[in-house]
This record gives structure tokens, sequence and C-alpha cells, in this order.
């Protein structure tokens, strides 16, 4: 396979992850509005992220939920990254939306599309980092496969992201596979990425799921954060407030310092 002779550092804006590079991506869920987006960014870099997550568009599993703002959400965001100098990550759903993202960092493919190869085919042909997601219920070979289709078509910028596979198990909303990180840095060079958020559906749990992929080994540590999770639009079962995300963070770079 291609992957296991990727480059071990991609560059997203004016941070890397892997090689040595380590990043915290944070934001919430849901781009809701202009206040509550620049609030969350400003939050979280002062708390050590250096890379923006917010949703734009929304797969939800119910057509009557909220969907995201759609181009509002993604002008909302480039109005936080202007704010902040923060690189944005954002959700790719359908290709005639692409264009929308051209001053987008990094573009994410969810775990429902890890498998649309149109789709993936299409991000090899940009010159723009990929953050590609899990499926729920992938093995790790489909995701690199689904790696391979992207450089395969000239851009080797992939990051490999961990979001939890569905199981038996319903306590949580899915299940984090963190033995994914050590036995995909077996498999790649590829950067990886744990989504502890979308793994345990519960904030509560978030903490020492994010920790615990760290002592694992991550390249990085996506999480949803929103200035008021109870009246979030989106999620925010699974988000931290700016404070706990705050004092994560300080755990999370203390485990890295062990681990340097």
């Amino acid at each position: 396979m291609t992957t296991e002779k990727m480059p071990a550092t991609v560059r997203v804006g004016n941070t890397a992850l892997g090689g040595g590079h380590f990043a915290l991506i944070a934001g919430p869920c849901s781009v809701e509005s202009e206040d509550q987006i620049i609030g969350v960014a400003r939050a979280v870099q002062q708390a050590g992220a250096t890379i923006l997550r917010g949703g734009a568009f929304k797969p939800r599993t119910s057509p009557y939920d909220f969907q995201g703002l759609g181009a509002e959400g993604i002008r909302l965001l480039l109005r936080a990254k202007e704010a902040t100098g923060m690189p944005i990550v954002t959700e790719l759903l359908a290709l005639r939306d692409l264009p929308l993202f051209e001053d987008v960092d990094m573009i994410q493919i969810g775990a429902r599309n890890m498998q649309n190869f149109d789709l993936l085919k299409e991000m090899g042909r940009l010159k723009k980092p990929i953050l590609l997601k899990r499926g729920l219920a992938n093995t790790l070979q489909e995701l690199l496969m689904s790696a391979e289709y992207i450089i395969s078509e000239g851009n080797d910028q992939v990051i490999l992201c961990e979001r939890g596979i569905r199981t038996y198990e319903p306590y949580t909303r899915n299940t984090l596979d963190l033995s994914a990180v050590p036995a995909l840095r077996e498999l790649t060079g590829l950067p990886i990425v744990v989504d502890p958020s979308h793994a345990t559906g519960k904030a509560s749990l978030v903490p020492s799921m994010a920790m615990a992929a760290a002592a694992a080994g991550a390249d990085g540590i996506m999480i949803e954060v929103h200035n008021d999770p109870a009246c979030a639009l989106c999620d925010g079962q699974q988000s931290l407030t700016p404070e706990t995300f705050a004092d994560l963070s300080r755990k999370i770079f203390r485990i890295r310092e062990v681990l340097a």
C-alpha cells in the first residue's frame, strides 16, 4: 500500500500533525451564529487548540434534526479564522458544495462518506489536507483503502481519524477503538487523530478518553466544545464547556510531556 510510504507530517495552515507534531482540534459540533463560533474559537485557542472545527453541513440520522447553516456556516467559520488566525476544518457532504470550501484549510470526510469513492477521488485531486474518519462498522484495512483512493489521485495530505465503531454496547454512542492508534502506526505513516466526542456521545466520558488517546500516541485529538451545551442545536450532550476543555488541555499536554 502507498499509505505505508506516506510522509508522517501533514501541515494544516500554520500548524502540523504527525512526525512529532501534535494538534488539539476543538470547536462546536455545529456553527450556530457569529458570536458563538468566534467566542468558542477564542476560548479553545487560549486553552491550547491550534485548529478550529465546526459543522456547516450536518449529516443527521433524522431528516427533522438541525442540518446546519450550510453556506452561511462556512462564511462564519471563515470569520472565526480571520478573527483568531486558526486554520479551520469542516465536513464536506456533497461535491456540489465543494466551491464553498476554497478557503477551508482542511476538509473532513465523515464516517458516513468513508466509502463514497467518487467523493474520495475528488479529494485526491485537491491540494488540501483531508481528515478521513473511520466508518461506523469499517475495519482498519477498509479505512486505509479509502485513504488510498485519495492518495492514488495525487493528494498525500491525508489524516486518519478514529471516531468509534458500532458495537453491541448501547451505553455509549459508539465504542472507541483506541487500539486503532498503535495498530495504524504499524500499518501507515499517515497522522492519526482520535475523536472521543463522537465515540462516547457523553461529555462526562470525553476527558478520560481524550487523555487515553494522548497516552496511546495519537497525533491529534478532536473535541467538541460549546459555550452553552444545554442549548446546543446539535450534540450538546457530548460537548465540553470551554472551562472543562481548558482543564483537559492542560492534562493532555502533561501526558505529552511524559511521552516525549
